[in-house]
């Protein structure tokens, strides 16, 4: 009923965090729904006729081997979405997972073998990989993520919320408070402005910028570089050289791309324009 009333309320695209679809991986990773309950959700969420719709799915998961990685990806596959991501379990400082490792997590390199099987299972099930994480069918890729990823401004409204706006006098970033109760109080003040804002600094730019961009596999037009930060593209042609030389990015055209190398080495591929 409540997807009903969302998407009669205009609500055109959902993503539901389904994470597994197996009881067993759903209790370790502490997640308050069941595998019955996700697949009630996507099953709303098809009912309901939404424009599109993403599922997110988790691998590398505690105790879990390729075949049951690939079963869980089957179970999603099955439902035919227009966009799935798929995201390897990482240990997040400041989370109970980073203070108490679970048991039984694939190493490394048994996380990139089930990565890259994954990504094939999706690719021949006609959702081609078109970010570091997202996969969707021809016309469904996320337009309202793709604004962040090029860098764009966004407006942040509610409790919680972060923004990115572009102004004469820089780029500047708000934080509105977190907790609803604060987020009142100051909307209702005197205050010229709700929460925080800070500038983006010049020599942040260039790092934020590619952290960003670098996850779309088709890369991002040059241009784009100088229109979105303020700066010349020869501030970081030195980086972009050696990325290059490291088998990273390669130029096509008009556009800089990450490599396969460098999707798989992504946070080596970014760290290379840290100030």
């Amino acid at each position: 009923a409540s997807f009903r009333a969302f998407r009669e309320a205009g609500v055109t695209r959902l993503s539901l965090g389904i994470q597994s679809f197996n009881d067993v991986f759903l209790q370790r990773l502490g997640r308050i729904h069941d595998a019955a309950a996700a697949r009630r959700a996507v099953e709303l969420a098809i009912a309901a006729e939404f424009e599109s719709y993403n599922l997110d799915l988790m691998f590398a998961l505690p105790g879990q081997d390729l075949a049951a990685a690939q079963a869980d990806l089957q179970i999603a596959l099955d439902y035919t979405p227009p966009h799935l991501s798929l995201y390897q379990l990482t240990l997040e400082a400041g989370t109970p997972f980073a203070s108490h490792p679970p048991a039984n997590l694939p190493d490394n390199d048994q996380a990139a073998d089930m990565e890259s099987v994954l990504r094939r299972q999706l690719q021949e099930a006609g959702l081609p990989r078109y970010e570091i994480s997202a996969h969707a069918l021809p016309g469904q890729r996320c337009q309202h993520n793709r604004n962040y990823w090029l860098y764009g401004d966004y407006l942040g409204i509610g409790a919680g919320a972060h923004g990115k706006i572009t102004l004469s006098d820089g780029i500047w970033r708000s934080r509105k408070p977190s907790r609803p109760e604060s987020y009142m109080t100051d909307a209702l003040s005197d205050a010229d402005a709700i929460g925080d804002y800070e500038p983006v600094l010049i020599a942040d730019r260039p790092f934020e910028f590619m952290l960003n961009a670098l996850r779309l596999t088709d890369g991002f037009p040059m241009a784009l570089f100088p229109e979105r930060t303020g700066l010349s593209w020869p501030m970081v042609q030195p980086q972009i050289r050696r990325a290059e030389r490291a088998g990273l990015v390669e130029i096509k055209g008009e556009f800089l791309q990450p490599t396969v190398l460098g999707l798989n080495f992504y946070n080596d591929l970014c760290a290379r324009f840290v100030p």
